[in-house]
C-alpha cells in the first residue's frame, strides 16, 4: 500500500502523497470525518500509520482538501464508475435510406417497409433522393417522391423539418412517434 506508491506519476490529474504540493493541507479520515488543517509533513504520517494513501481531492480548495483512503480502491471504483456509466449510454442511430428520384413504385414499398422497420425499433431514418444528371433541375419530383414514402409511414413516424436540398440530394429526417 503506502510503501510502494510513494513515487507514483499523477494520473487524472490527482496528486497523492510525494506529489501534494501545498504545505498545509485540510485532512478528511477514512471515515468521513473532518481532521481538521495539519502541515503536509504530519499528515503524511497519519496516512502512513494507517498505511493508506493521502489523496488531493479538491486542489483548488485553501487549503486542499485530502482524503486518508487507498488510492488502488478509489482507482478501481472510478473505473467500475465510468464502465457502468457508458454500459447505460444508448447511441441514437440514424439509418439512411436512399432513393433515386425515379424510382419504381415496388421499389418504394419495398424501402417503406424497411423504413416502417426501422421507426418500430425506435431508430431515427434519414430519407434521400439522389439526383443523376440533369434530374437536379427538377428538385419537385425529388420531393413528391419523398412525400410518397413519408405518406407509407407517417402512421409509425414523424418528419422532423421540411426537405432540405444538400449537393445532388435532398433528404427528410423522420422520427419514430
Amino acid at each position: 500500500m503506502w510503501a510502494g506508491r510513494c513515487a507514483i506519476v499523477k494520473e487524472g490529474g490527482v496528486r497523492i502523497n510525494q506529489q501534494i504540493r501545498a504545505r498545509e493541507v485540510r485532512v478528511i479520515d477514512t471515515d468521513g470525518k473532518q481532521v481538521g488543517v495539519l502541515p503536509l509533513s504530519e499528515a503524511l504520517r497519519l496516512a502512513e500509520n494507517k498505511q493508506l494513501d493521502l489523496v488531493e481531492v479538491s486542489p483548488t480548495a485553501v487549503p486542499p482538501v485530502c482524503r486518508i483512503m487507498d488510492y488502488g480502491k478509489f482507482r478501481y471504483q472510478q473505473k467500475k464508475k465510468v464502465q457502468e456509466s457508458r454500459k447505460r449510454q444508448t447511441q441514437v442511430l440514424v439509418k439512411e435510406v436512399k432513393l433515386g428520384s425515379r424510382t419504381g413504385e415496388h421499389d418504394i414499398e419495398v424501402k417503406a417497409n424497411h423504413i416502417r422497420r426501422f421507426l418500430e425499433k425506435k431508430q431515427r431514418v434519414k430519407i434521400s433522393v439522389f439526383f443523376r444528371g440533369r434530374e437536379i433541375t427538377h428538385p419537385e419530383l425529388g420531393k413528391e417522391m419523398l412525400s410518397k414514402v413519408y405518406e407509407k409511414v407517417q402512421d409509425v413516424g414523424a418528419m422532423e423539418g421540411q426537405a432540405r436540398l444538400e449537393g445532388r440530394n435532398m433528404s427528410i429526417l423522420v422520427v419514430p412517434k
